[in-house]
């Protein structure tokens, strides 16, 4: 398999204005000439492993931080925002968007955001009538996706929250992490009590009372008490955090500090590198891990979705959580692999299966249309209501990485990953998808021509040139 080449020109410029060199300085310190420096800075020339090194041995340079991902997931997202009708049926060629991603990533993320803006406004004006009543009716993304947005380019992984967690959770010396959340939270006046209530979490701020449902999951009601902690104790940390980010909007604001507070929730439960060491030993067995940490198997695959911490990275998973109706819920990639913005994800992929078999684990290779290669893993997820008559929500969720990583996984030890056929096509969604032979196919590919010929059917109505 040939050698992927590394252009990071991006990258490599943010790193040296970061350390305040000018071209001439960072080329000697990094061994190389200065039209050769500018040539990569610009992606001219790929980053050579001897810049690689010197980047490591000189300036203690986590060198996986030169990783494509951040252009890999503006490229899916510039095609399928392109895969709009309103661009017409000619879109710029996927080379073009691989340069701009690569070395106008602004213009990228510019781009992005003016179609967010379109499709927020063409969804207001099919429905009239109730914007036009509406104070809010603004031009920007809705508050959900723009938060979305801010985790998925953050590689979902929050390095000051993180350790904070962290910190935490080791302060308490052995004590289980429940007992220690109750003591600190004692410390500040507020009593926790459980009562047999349908509302996982209240918090009455006047009465200092803390309230969790005791019809909840013994990890629910964890998860949901170091979330209130860390509104309580972490504010100016999440408050400092929110305000980096530059949200457009108060909504979008309030629902990042929720979700912040979640990632706190999670990581205390899991200390970072604690959860790292034995996520490792364990060969990332999700019933394990679960059963070690006190965590549901969703809230450990979400965590090991977010051990991006540079200098010490876990495997690079995606996860994701769609419902029965297939659409997806909860996204994040650390991989090349990268989810469909809107609407519902492949319907090859495994994921939407695990309905069918209820508390079970389903193993996947699969291969997306760019010949990278994947083993996923998923099960279906219940949530019951607590009481009779109250609804159950049901989702399945899928973890998975590339198959270069499968030896340190323990769902991969039957599997015969040097096997071509074993791995089913899969794509991200049918718009932006190259496949010309999908049996599952809903729409055309928006960049193929189309051939329709009156006298032929095949598995489609038409043929794909």
């Amino acid at each position: 398999m040939a050698i992927q080449k590394l252009y990071a020109g991006a990258k490599l410029r943010e790193t040296r204005q970061r350390l305040g060199l000018t071209q001439k300085d960072f080329a000697g310190k990094l061994g190389v000439s200065l039209p050769y420096l500018n040539q990569m800075e610009n992606n001219n020339r790929p980053v050579s492993t001897t810049v690689v090194l010197a980047l490591a041995q000189e300036f203690g340079f986590d060198v996986t931080e030169l990783s494509t991902g951040d252009a890999e997931r503006m490229v899916s997202d510039m095609r399928e925002a392109l895969a709009d009708p309103v661009f017409g049926d000619d879109p710029p060629p996927l080379a073009d968007l691989r340069l701009t991603a690569s070395n106008a990533p602004a213009l990228a993320r510019a781009f992005l955001e003016l179609h967010s803006a379109y499709r927020q406004t063409h969804e207001r004006l099919a429905s009239l009538d109730e914007a036009l009543g509406r104070e809010d009716a603004r031009n920007q993304s809705s508050p959900w996706d723009e938060v979305r947005d801010f985790f998925h380019y953050c590689d979902n992984y929050i390095d000051a929250v993180d350790h904070a967690a962290e910190r935490f959770a080791e302060a308490g010396g052995g004590q289980a992490i429940s007992d220690l959340a109750c003591a600190r939270l004692a410390a500040l006046g507020i009593s926790v009590v459980e009562a047999d209530t349908a509302q996982l979490r209240h918090y009455d701020r006047a009465a200092g009372v803390l309230t969790l449902s005791s019809r909840a999951a013994p990890e629910s009601r964890r998860f949901q008490l170091l979330l209130q902690l860390a509104l309580v104790m972490q504010d100016q940390l999440l408050e400092a955090t929110l305000d980096f980010a530059r949200f457009q909007s108060d909504a979008a604001r309030s629902i990042a500090k929720i979700g912040l507070a979640n990632y706190f929730a999670g990581a205390a439960m899991m200390p970072y590198g604690r959860f790292l060491t034995a996520a490792q030993e364990v060969r990332h067995d999700l019933e394990v891990l679960a059963h070690r940490f006190g965590a549901s198997i969703e809230q450990v695959c979400h965590r090991l979705s977010t051990l991006q911490r540079p200098g010490a990275k876990g495997i690079p998973f995606f996860f994701v959580r769609v419902d029965q109706a297939g659409t997806i819920t909860k996204r994040h990639s650390a991989t090349r692999l990268q989810f469909a913005r809107f609407g519902g994800a492949c319907p090859l992929w495994n994921v939407h299966r695990a309905f069918e078999t209820p508390g079970r684990f389903l193993r996947q290779l699969a291969e997306t249309p760019d010949g990278v290669r994947y083993i996923s893993l998923a099960r279906d997820v219940s949530k019951p209501g607590g009481s009779f008559g109250a609804p159950v929500r049901r989702f399945a969720i899928a973890l998975g990485c590339e198959v270069k990583h499968a030896g340190e996984l323990v769902y991969a030890d039957d599997l015969d990953v040097s096997r071509a056929r074993a791995f089913e096509p899969i794509g991200i969604s049918c718009r932006i998808c190259e496949r010309a032979e999908c049996h599952q196919r809903s729409v055309p590919p928006l960049e193929r021509r189309l051939q329709v010929t009156p006298d032929e059917r095949g598995v489609l109505p038409y043929r794909v040139g």
